[in-house]
């Protein structure tokens, strides 16, 4: 009888089972480090990219704090300079002002009148003066009837003087003031 010996053979397998085994085991081992080097490195990547929006964000917020801090200041500049407008515009609307009513008469004067009393009643206003001529009362009558600022011009008053050998039409007028 022939004996075989197959302890041998089986024995073979079993080594080349544990190789396989443990061929398996160790490339497993290497592919699980691999896995967790490789998840280790993204989550390293998305940390330093968080990092860097985080840094980022905050630089923003600064900036945009420093632009509302600028935008307050110009909003009160704004405010400042509308109440500085508002009352530009609230003289500018005023009633007629001895400056104003002065002002009007220095430009509706003619050059050979000068004035010796101007009187203000409420609305009304008499102006007694020295002219040269009659002519020059009733230019700047005229003038006084085209301004925005006077009506009812009237002559209450036209006389001859003498002055310093000077013969001059001595004049009252009386007119009324136009609140504007």
């Amino acid at each position: 009888m022939i004996k075989i010996n197959l302890l041998q053979v089986r024995k073979e397998k079993k080594k080349i089972g544990v190789r396989r085994e443990m061929i398996i085991a160790i490339f497993s081992i290497v592919l699980l480090l691999v896995g967790l080097f490789l998840v280790h490195w993204k989550l390293t990547k998305d940390k330093e990219e968080t990092l860097t929006k985080i840094s980022d964000t905050k630089k923003e917020i600064t900036y945009y704090k420093s632009l509302t801090t600028e935008v307050n200041k110009a909003k009160e500049a704004q405010k400042i300079l509308q109440e500085k407008l508002n009352v530009i515009n609230a003289l500018r609307k005023a009633k007629a002002t001895p400056a104003k009513v002065l002002d009007e008469l220095s430009i509706d004067k003619p050059e050979k009148i000068y004035f010796e009393s101007v009187k203000k009643d409420g609305s009304k206003l008499g102006i007694e003066g020295v002219a040269l001529d009659d002519e020059t009362v009733a230019t700047f009558m005229t003038n006084l009837r085209r301004s925005k600022m006077f009506k009812n011009v009237d002559l209450i008053v036209s006389e001859q003087t003498v002055q310093s050998k000077i013969k001059l039409k001595k004049f009252i007028l009386s007119c009324e003031i136009i609140i504007m």
